[in-house]
Order: C-alpha cells, then sequence, then structure tokens
C-alpha cells in the first residue's frame, strides 16, 4: 500500500521500494538497501541517484565507504507544496495552449460498413436543423441500402432534419430524388461523368463535417469550424450554379 501511494505522489514502483527500504534500515550500504528493496545492486545505484536529486536521499562517507540513508518523510510534503505553487503559477499559460488545442480539428475514425453507420447517426444528433450533403452514388449500391430506407430516413425525417443534397446522376439517384417531397430533403443532380461523387459528404451541426468512402469502407467526423464553413460555402457555390 506505501509503494502504491508513493507512486501517486511521482516516484516509480522501484524508487518507492528503495526509499521505503532505506527508512526502515537508517544508515545502510547499497547491499543492504538492495536486498531490503528486492532488486538488484546495479539497479540500486540508478534509483538512488533518482531519489538523490529529488531531496530523498542523502549519502555519508564512513571508512573510505558511501552510506545512505532517507530524509525525513516531511520533504515529500514540502515537495508536493513547492510543485502546486509552481504549477499555480504557470496555469493560466497553461490553459492558453489549452484553449489553442481546442480550437484545432478534431477528427475520428470509422472502418468497416459498422463504422460508416456511426458516421451516419452521428448526424441524427441535431434535429430541427438543417444539413447539407453530397451524395455519391456508391450508397446506392456499395452500402446497406435497408439501413438507409429503414432506419436512417426514418429517423432524421422524425426528428425534422431537412436536408439539401447534391447527387451523381444517376438512375438510383433520380428514383430518390422522386421521393424528395415526402422525405424533408431537395436534392439536385450534378453529371456524374465529368464531375463524379466518389465519396459522401456530410455538413452538419455547427462545425460537423462527416465524410464516408464506401468502397473503401472508411468514414472521417471532422469537428472544425473552418474546414466546416469552407465546405458549406463550396456546397452553396454548386447549389446555385445547378
Amino acid at each position: 500500500m506505501l509503494t502504491k501511494n508513493l507512486q501517486k505522489i511521482g516516484l516509480n514502483e522501484k524508487e518507492a521500494k528503495v526509499y521505503l527500504a532505506s527508512l526502515e534500515l537508517g544508515e545502510a550500504n547499497i547491499q543492504r538497501i538492495a536486498k531490503k528493496a528486492g532488486i538488484k545492486r546495479t539497479t540500486a545505484y540508478d534509483i538512488l541517484a533518482s531519489l538523490k536529486e529529488k531531496g530523498l536521499i542523502s549519502t555519508v562517507k564512513k571508512d573510505k565507504r558511501f552510506y545512505y540513508y532517507a530524509e525525513n518523510p516531511s520533504s515529500l510534503m514540502a515537495d508536493l507544496e513547492e510543485k502546486q505553487e509552481a504549477l499555480k503559477k504557470i496555469m493560466p499559460e497553461l490553459l492558453s495552449f489549452d484553449n489553442l488545442l481546442d480550437r484545432k480539428p478534431k477528427i475520428r475514425y470509422f472502418e468497416g460498413a459498422q463504422g460508416l453507420k456511426e458516421v451516419y447517426m452521428d448526424t441524427l444528433g441535431y434535429p430541427d436543423r438543417e444539413m447539407l450533403s453530397w451524395v455519391a452514388e456508391e450508397a446506392f449500391y456499395d452500402f446497406d441500402v435497408d439501413f438507409l430506407e429503414s432506419r436512417y430516413h426514418p429517423t432524421r425525417i422524425k426528428k425534422k432534419i431537412w436536408t439539401r443534397e447534391i447527387a451523381s446522376d444517376d438512375p438510383a439517384t433520380r428514383a430518390y430524388q422522386a421521393k424528395d417531397a415526402s422525405s424533408l430533403r431537395k436534392t439536385k443532380l450534378l453529371p456524374s461523368k465529368p464531375f463524379p461523387l466518389d465519396v459522401g459528404i456530410s455538413i452538419y451541426g455547427d462545425n460537423k463535417v462527416g465524410i464516408v468512402s464506401f468502397k473503401e469502407e472508411l468514414g472521417l467526423i471532422i469537428e472544425s469550424d473552418k474546414i466546416h464553413n469552407t465546405l458549406k460555402s463550396m456546397f452553396e457555390f454548386f447549389w446555385e450554379k445547378l
């Protein structure tokens, strides 16, 4: 128990064992400390040196031999208090770095058919909102169409998530477009030969972008204001041109 608690305040397991052995033995040579701690003598040299740097072990020379002894355990408390004060001083600056990290894009990766479904399901977390999407024709041929028709789209409609979608012009997407009125969406078709859409892209929420590559069975969810806003601008440009 003592060893584990010492590890919680910054010592590794072997340092904790050597420190406790030194406390119990008082002044002792390295052989006795290593034996008491249950470690190799060669290892004990490095550990004692590390503990000495931390102010937890001191040495005394007697009869041309060095003996080690543990400093008062209260020094551990003093060390912790010193670290706490140092941390308080630099915390505002550290938090400023944390704010910068929060503004960096967050990316989650998904693989396999189930992973692609997770990307789709994430878009359903924003009811009563509009979603913009590029729809790849592969969604109709290389994905679980039953999942889309029986689960995803009914749930989206129930949550009143309107969509505007740009899809590759294809017999399947024309049939899909014909159901727009009952599906809370408006679809525009893009000529598929000069402008193929090989992946599906959804722009939703406040800052999210979902990307699915069906044949590769790879999905991404990106949280980024800048990527979200740029892709939204690109979508609106194409939407107006079609």
